[in-house]
């Protein structure tokens, strides 16, 4: 268990996930944080990470930074997202270990999963076929992460911990509209046509394929509770075990804007993978469950959308 003055590091606090985390921390009554800027501690420069973990000395570590987009991004910058992702991780992962952190926590993404693994997926699944081409230097760097931390607790006795999130929204997402994730996406594509008073939105690809979302303070809750509960080389998946069509999710999405116009659909678009479902039975088995419904989540999203307009220029 994390003493509630242990000093605790969290990578990545201004994302997304990471405030979260923050925000959950600090609800908890963990009040010694320790964060740093990108222009206050670059993570790809190993020197710099080396000498801040050095001056520092975390006791735990949340590396919840990481360089993140969707299919547009990934396939228009797939040599960044896999250098910068596994530098930064493997710079991070490392100096923890040389300045003896009591332990850390690695965040992945569903994505290094096999395209075709069967559904729910397991955490067991992890290398079993190939992988998603439209995020395959993503889900790569982030396989690499994890393995590093196996591999530093089966070397050295670390105890380094991953876990595994599906498809995250939530607060301090990113809205931009090549560069964000799909539900992100959907939220500015309709408000932007609720507000011009457009007659209809073109969405990608044919609505087909089956997603599982998990609101972000949800997952920030379990990140906490792992750190305090669990131990192991296996990853742990993060997710409701619920998933919708992205069509459905459309429709949701627009309900939730007040958008009233038609919903299109551009076949030509990639889908991504068809079906990305977690088996999140070991989360359970730990004594854990999400708290937000799918509807409730996207309501508070696009709240903070609105209180908020600048992130939709990120």
């Amino acid at each position: 268990m994390m003493e509630k003055n242990s000093k605790i590091y969290v990578a990545g606090h201004r994302g997304m996930v990471g405030s979260a985390i923050v925000r959950e921390l600090r609800r908890q009554g963990y009040d010694n944080l320790l964060t740093r800027t990108h222009a206050e501690l670059d993570l790809t420069r190993q020197a710099d990470v080396e000498r801040f973990f050095a001056d520092e000395r975390p006791d735990y570590v949340f590396l919840a930074a990481a360089k993140v987009g969707g299919i547009v991004a990934n396939q228009s910058a797939p040599a960044d997202f896999m250098y910068q992702n596994m530098a930064l991780e493997m710079n991070v992962i490392h100096a923890a270990w040389q300045s003896g952190c009591r332990k850390l926590e690695f965040l992945g993404s569903s994505c290094i999963y096999p395209r075709l693994a069967p559904q729910p997926m397991k955490e067991s699944c992890l290398l079993t076929s190939a992988l998603e081409q439209t995020n395959e230097a993503y889900a790569l760097a982030k396989i690499s992460g994890l393995k590093y931390c196996e591999y530093l607790n089966r070397q050295y006795g670390t105890d380094f911990i991953s876990v595994m999130p599906t498809n995250l929204y939530g607060p301090n997402d990113n809205y931009h509209p090549e560069h964000s994730h799909v539900l992100p996406a959907l939220i500015r594509r309709f408000h932007e046509a609720k507000v011009q008073g457009q007659p209809a939105v073109t969405c990608w690809g044919d609505g087909s394929p089956l997603r599982e979302f998990l609101y972000v303070d949800d997952l920030a809750n379990l990140c906490v509770f792992l750190m305090n509960h669990y131990s192991g080389n296996e990853t742990v998946n993060a997710g409701t075990g619920k998933e919708i069509s992205i069509r459905e999710l459309a429709a949701l999405v627009a309900r939730t804007v007040g958008y009233e116009g038609e919903i299109r659909w551009d076949a030509t678009r990639p889908n991504g993978t068809p079906r990305k479902l977690l088996d999140v039975s070991k989360a359970a088995a730990l004594g854990w469950t999400y708290r937000t419904e799918l509807a409730d989540g996207i309501r508070l999203a696009y709240e903070d959308f609105l209180r908020n307009p600048v992130r939709a220029e990120r």
